[in-house]
């Protein structure tokens, strides 16, 4: 079996414990290695537990001690889901565990999906359950075996740091530990907007189920699967306020139970719903700055929490246990082995918690997506959190994929991302575009030949859309002295010359123009001189909604007044109207990243008293009029989109509410799209970074107000781009850094999945290379005869 990814110590812990049963018995002292003679574990969960078993059978020397203020058989929910890697993880590091659990394993592959009467079906995913009770009892069997000392109904007491050598604290969400140091751990705890309750059903589900029931009062989700031959576990899910509404906050645990079998009889067949001392909660997002602090050192829940939705908590903590143990027996003393612990975990369970994020916000604002089409709907539910995509859905299901990709209009063999979208006369023959990026390469605004090469190769490369940089409107607009511009009848012809090649050369590819002003983020260096900082000499004065600089090194921006709003107006309507001559298809208006337009539209930017701030309609009143005056000079039949941030990334700015209500005003005045992106807007930002990170905000705004929406941000892969589309979160996926790492990225898309139709097109001169370079040989030839000694 290969190493699992993320199920740390597999081999390491296989050859480190054959070396412990070859150690010599003789006494050891603790400060000498990483190897704690004298172990405390506060909680008796199953990752403390397994912690326990791991440490004691690496070293049988070792006191290792678990205490527990619960009864043996105490325990929270019914079912625990462990991954394949997780199960590979232990059947390296402990072998008799890894038997007990295969003995008592539910297995299944498929995935029910329930929504307005219709079941969909996804196989292939691969599941493994057991009781929590038996997954505990198999574990204090395994300890007690071991030696390890377990202590229920009892508290830890408070000195463990002073009486042993390592101190795990495994207890749990609400843990006392990491509340005690909260100044060291630095946790932060992110409560949700949803209510649920962990309940379990006397029969099997016969997939992992999840079903969704509009009620009278609101949406509500049922979550069930099997965990043995006879019972599952069944979690019901809703927002606060349906919670409310249906009255569960003012009835008794049975009766909530009751009236839960009652809402989802269809799926349990008329059984009835049990409990183990269950009530509702709120889940709650744990993370910590730190791990550990002097020899005591957080595991599982009380580092970190992920969402039940894709069933990590378990899994986490096991893995957690697998590394913990792998890092003292590699490490050479305790503070280098806590801090590899640290440094090894934190990766992985950061990227965890981001798809638990997403998986869990897509179920709070599941009442967005219930009028999807019912496979397109399915097919969003199981890629939620964008670790499962497109492409290994299809290696799993086939069958399901295909009709997904059916009911959506993609014609056989072509990948979502190759269908085409119509924007006013405007028919992109792919949903592809090459986002804006800033090149600081112009000469006095002019486009020159590095632009002509730079847009010429990626509309060859096949996107598509090319949108250009932010073409500035005036030289005072120019972020920096390389920025290009569509202030005078120069840079028009020099923009012509571009747009021309464009249309000759790769006809079909759609290029489009951004037009924007920089605001108080401009007179400043080319990016690699030094991004953001002011020119060392040769500055232009700046101007803003609010005399506020972006950094305390920059300017501090003139106030615009009424009569240079109206001259900055017209500086855009101006260029606009070049641009239409230059032979642009599509305008786009940069109302993003704290340049002057964003800076009108955020509230920590434009603290304006004279109609033009306050209100997020009178913050508004100022971009829509240049909006309004673009679109009169622009060509009715070509489209204009919008560049939104989203969200400010920081307290008292602009959130994806704001969001949602700039893009409906800018809808209203006839925009055609809004290009979704996020931040940049104030220098004091705190943004959540990850893959496609910016896409749940194109799908808030998406299915809020119906407009089409372009995502952008972290979308590196064709995986992710035909995921993104065909689940509907988003119309259009532009790329900035995978375009200019390859120029010919959605060529090369095609080329990878087989695609060769309409929605891209080989240039006749480089179709030879429209089959992937053959490479060589990695294999060797297999003998053709065994003959025997």
């Amino acid at each position: 079996m290969s190493r699992p990814t993320g199920a740390r110590g597999c081999v390491e812990c296989a050859a480190t414990a054959a070396r412990a049963r070859q150690a010599p018995t003789h006494p050891q002292s603790p400060h000498e290695t990483s190897h704690p003679l004298r172990v405390a574990i506060i909680g008796g969960g199953p990752g403390g537990l397994y912690a326990a078993a791991l440490l004691k059978r690496l070293d049988p020397r070792r006191d290792v001690t678990v205490w527990e203020r619960n009864a043996p058989d105490d325990t929270f929910g019914f079912g625990v889901v462990l991954s394949d890697e997780t199960l590979g993880g232990i059947e390296h590091a402990d072998p008799e565990v890894y038997e007990a659990l295969q003995h008592d394993f539910t297995r299944w592959d498929d995935i029910d999906i329930v929504h307005r009467g219709t079941r969909h079906t996804s196989g292939g995913h691969g599941f493994a359950a057991l009781g929590r009770k038996r997954l505990l009892e198999i574990l204090h069997d395994r300890c007690r075996t071991l030696g390890v000392d377990l202590r229920f109904r009892t508290e830890a007491p408070p000195d463990l740091h002073r009486t042993h050598d390592l101190v795990i604290a495994a207890d749990g969400v609400n843990s006392t530990t990491r509340q005690a140091l909260t100044h060291v751990f630095r946790p932060h705890v992110t409560s949700h907007h949803c209510r649920y309750i962990w309940l379990a059903a006397d029969f099997a589900f016969d997939a992992f189920r999840f079903e969704i029931a509009e009620t009278e009062h609101g949406v509500m989700q049922l979550h069930g699967y099997p965990y043995a031959p006879d019972a599952s576990t069944v979690i019901i899910e809703m927002r606060e306020e349906v919670w409310r509404a249906a009255g569960f906050d003012g009835v008794t645990p049975q009766e909530s139970t009751e009236s839960c079998a009652k809402i989802f009889a269809e799926a349990l067949h008329g059984r009835p719903l049990r409990s183990n001392k269950s009530t509702w909660t709120t889940f709650r997002t744990v993370v910590n700055e730190h791990w550990s602090h002097g020899n005591t050192v957080l595991l599982g829940d009380a580092a970190h929490t992920a969402h039940f939705s894709i069933g990590s908590g378990t899994k986490l903590a096991v893995e957690d246990a697998l590394a913990l143990a792998a890092c003292l027996e590699e490490q050479p003393d305790l503070q280098a082995a806590l801090a590899a612990y640290e440094a090894e975990r934190k990766p992985v369970v950061a990227s965890t918690q981001r798809a638990a994020r997403a998986s869990l916000e897509w179920f709070e604002n599941i009442g967005l997506y219930l009028d999807q089409p019912p496979r397109q709907f399915a097919f969003n539910l199981l890629t939620r959190s964008r670790r499962v995509t497109h492409d290994n859905l299809r290696l799993r299901d086939a069958h399901f994929t295909g009709s997904v990709e059916r009911e959506f209009g993609c014609e056989p063999g072509t990948p979502p991302m190759f269908t085409p979208f119509r924007l006013r006369d405007l028919t992109l023959r792919n949903r592809v575009v090459v986002s804006p990026m800033d090149m600081y390469s112009a000469t006095d605004g002019i486009p020159g030949d590095f632009h002509l090469v730079h847009l010429g190769a990626r509309a060859l490369g096949g996107a598509g859309l090319v949108m250009t940089e932010m073409v500035c409107v005036s030289p005072e607009g120019r972020i920096t002295p390389g920025c290009t511009g569509l202030y005078n009848g120069g840079q028009a012809e020099a923009w012509k010359r571009i747009t021309d090649f464009v249309h000759a050369r790769s006809p079909g590819t759609a290029i489009g123009v951004q037009l924007g002003h920089s605001g108080r983020k401009g007179s400043t260096k080319l990016m690699w001189e030094g991004i953001d900082e002011p020119l060392p000499d040769g500055n232009w004065p700046v101007v803003a909604p609010s005399p506020i600089p972006y950094k305390p090194v920059n300017q501090t921006p003139c106030e615009l007044s009424r009569a240079q709003l109206n001259d900055i107006r017209e500086q855009f309507t101006a260029a606009a109207w070049r641009a239409a001559r230059a032979g642009f298809d599509l305008l786009e208006l940069h109302c993003a990243h704290g340049y002057l337009l964003s800076g009108f539209l955020s509230p920590l930017t434009n603290r304006r008293t004279d109609g033009y701030g306050g209100s997020l309609a009178e913050r508004l009143r100022f971009p829509l009029e240049v909006f309004d005056a673009i679109r009169g000079v622009w060509p009715r039949e070509l489209p204009m989109t919008v560049r939104i941030s989203a969200t400010d990334w920081a307290e008292g700015g602009n959130t994806v509410e704001d969001a949602v209500g700039i893009a409906r005003a800018f809808a209203a005045h006839g925009a055609d799209a809004i290009d979704v992106s996020t931040g940049q807007v104030v220098a004091e930002e705190h943004p959540e970074y990850g893959r496609s990170y910016q896409t749940p905000y194109a799908d808030r705004i998406r299915h809020e107000t119906g407009v089409p929406v372009i995502a952008v941000g972290a979308i590196s892969s064709w995986d992710d781009v035909n995921s993104l589309i065909l689940a509907g979160r988003t119309d259009l996926c532009a790329l900035a850094r995978p375009h200019l790492y390859d120029p010919h990225w959605t060529l090369h898309a095609a080329a990878e999945q087989g695609y060769d139709g309409p929605g891209v097109v080989w240039p006749d001169p480089y179709r030879a290379g429209s089959r992937r370079p053959q490479t060589g040989r990695t294999d060797a030839p297999k003998p053709r005869l065994k003959l025997g000694t």
